[in-house]
């Protein structure tokens, strides 16, 4: 009977963590990741979405990029003051925001309630990183990453430690382009 009532333990390691949360992996071209994020906006039905890139310019460029398409986010990272960073955090938990656009070093300083999906824009530099954002959404969301030719190497390593691979999926319709559009 006491076994019943005993909790089951929750294991962190990166094998548990990348087993329990749903993850897929979008291969694309890095002046292809803004487009097909909005293509990916569409079928999330406004989610709590985390986004995390890995620079600051990134992160005020993606919000632009959005801005201009009609789509409300924040970006928040290291430029901006506590204050401003606890501002994003506070609106993004009243689901003021549905997007939240940042860096791994502010994601590590904030505390996100109700994350559903979080969005490896960029794969962070230290495949740890990796978990530490997956443990945002393990067992409540999902994640889905944005696989640049740069990030393949970082993509391999994530799927060793965690010992599976990312399912691996296309947007049906997208078309890749081989330039930056001006």
């Amino acid at each position: 009977e006491e076994n019943e009532q005993t909790p089951k333990k929750k294991y962190y390691d990166y094998i548990s963590v990348g087993n329990r949360t749903p993850q897929r992996a979008y291969f694309v071209q890095q002046h292809d990741k803004n487009k097909m994020f909005e293509e990916l906006l569409k079928e999330m039905n406004d989610k709590q979405t985390l986004v995390i890139v890995k620079s600051k310019r990134g992160a005020d460029s993606l919000m632009e990029y959005l801005k201009a398409q009609g789509i409300n986010s924040i970006s928040i990272h290291g430029n901006h003051r506590a204050s401003q960073i606890v501002d994003a955090q506070t609106a993004f938990n009243a689901k003021k925001t549905a997007i939240l656009i940042t860096t791994d070093r502010i994601f590590e300083t904030m505390t996100l309630e109700d994350t559903r999906l979080l969005i490896n824009y960029d794969l962070p530099i230290d495949a740890p990183d990796y978990f530490l954002r997956l443990r945002q959404v393990d067992e409540v969301g999902e994640s889905i990453s944005l696989i640049d030719p740069e990030d393949e190497n970082m993509l391999a390593t994530v799927e060793l430690m965690m010992k599976c691979e990312m399912k691996e999926v296309e947007i049906k319709g997208f078309e890749h382009t081989n330039r930056v559009q001006s």
